[in-house]
């Protein structure tokens, strides 16, 4: 029986989504002790210790089901954000909430609008339910949102944006996302991932939740998995209209995060010592890539992540096994049309300088 025969069209098209290798795995194949991980975005500091004491709590709770509202951490959230807890979904991941939205706004005969060079995540989540994806070339490897809005038709239902983007670690300024915002129109629903937000201290960064009064077509997403360190229980969130909410609540499964991530996210929202020094880490960091990247004359897409794409050349696929090979995991970005690229997640100081001596040697041959 061809079972694939049976999948929807948009399902038929699509190939499963490949995260960084991890560790394990690469102990397995090469029998390596000695590996450091720098592919998947993660915060190299380990979680906080106050997440290990509200997980520590929680474990007497773990036969009951989690509170399936959240109530706790959505009133932590909506008084940090000075939002409603009502403009709130919970997610497990921010990916659970992107593909919320198509699953709510589109189908087989809708238009979803994402940039060239950007989350994998989003022509899953656009074929998942059949509808078209329309992706608009990239202007200096991020969004160029005039293409973008030029491109909506009546069928356009969802627009993705990313700010900062993955995986070129550009970012959108406060002018160019207002103008952006003024001239979609408002039936179509705007998609504004802030995974990385945290990260940023520009001033012309705009905060998306400051638009969502004015622009109720608007949700904006963010995570917990990167800057505060939990991407191993999966914790995400949206923030919007209330009406925008109901609707992304409706479809949300039943305790779609569970007991322990949601301490977790708790515990970590209070711990302000630990989101400065993740930023202070990842700004010394990218420092140091960059700085290494210029000695080793290598080109690299400017970043305000907690990652960098660098060219390498047309033999970047040889050039990552050969980092593997010497105990270091990067991110092939081949699958993100960047063939000459790899993408590395900013590590701790001692960890970038491994990366870069591997790197150093494996382009020289060694």
């Amino acid at each position: 029986m061809n079972f694939l025969s049976l999948a929807n069209a948009g399902i038929q098209k699509l190939t499963p989504y490949q995260p960084g290798k991890p560790i394990e795995e690469l102990q397995r194949e090469l029998g390596l002790s000695e590996i450091i991980k720098l592919a998947s975005n993660e915060n190299p500091l380990g979680p906080s210790p106050k997440v290990a004491e509200a997980l520590a709590s929680s474990v007497s709770e773990l036969s009951r089901y989690p509170d399936g509202n959240a109530f706790r951490l959505k009133q932590a959230l909506a008084e940090k954000l000075s939002v409603g807890a009502d403009q709130l979904t919970i997610g497990n991941g921010s990916n659970d909430i992107l593909e919320f939205v198509p699953r709510v706004f589109a189908d087989a005969e809708s238009e979803i609008i994402f940039s060239e060079y950007s989350f994998a995540v989003y022509p899953i989540a656009t074929m998942g339910v059949g509808a078209k994806a329309v992706v608009t070339p990239a202007k200096d490897w991020g969004h160029d949102l005039d293409a973008m809005a030029n491109a909506v038709t009546e069928k356009t239902r969802v627009i993705f944006v990313a700010n900062p983007n993955n995986p070129t670690g550009t970012w959108i300024s406060k002018g160019d996302l207002e103008a952006f915002l003024a001239n979609v129109p408002e039936r179509v629903i705007i998609v504004l991932d802030e995974a990385y937000a945290e990260y940023l201290n520009e001033p012309d960064y705009p905060n998306g939740v400051s638009y969502i009064s004015q622009y109720p077509n608007l949700i904006v997403t963010r995570t917990f998995s990167k800057a505060y360190g939990l991407a191993g229980l999966r914790l995400g969130y949206s923030i919007s209209s209330p009406e925008m909410a109901d609707l992304l609540n409706r479809i949300r499964q039943p305790f779609n995060v569970n007991l322990p991530a949601q301490e977790a996210g708790l515990a970590v929202l209070q711990d302000k010592e630990y989101l400065e020094k993740s930023v202070a880490v990842n700004s010394a960091g990218l420092r140091q890539l960059v700085a290494g990247f210029d000695q080793l004359g290598l080109s690299y897409i400017p970043s305000v992540a907690n990652f960098i794409a660098v060219e390498v050349g047309d033999n970047a696929g040889d050039i990552y096994q050969g980092l593997l090979k010497k105990g270091v995991i990067v991110r092939p970005v081949a699958n993100y049309a960047m063939p000459r690229h790899l993408r590395v997640s900013v590590g701790l100081e001692s960890e970038n300088e491994r990366f870069l001596t591997a790197l150093k040697d494996v382009l020289a041959g060694n």
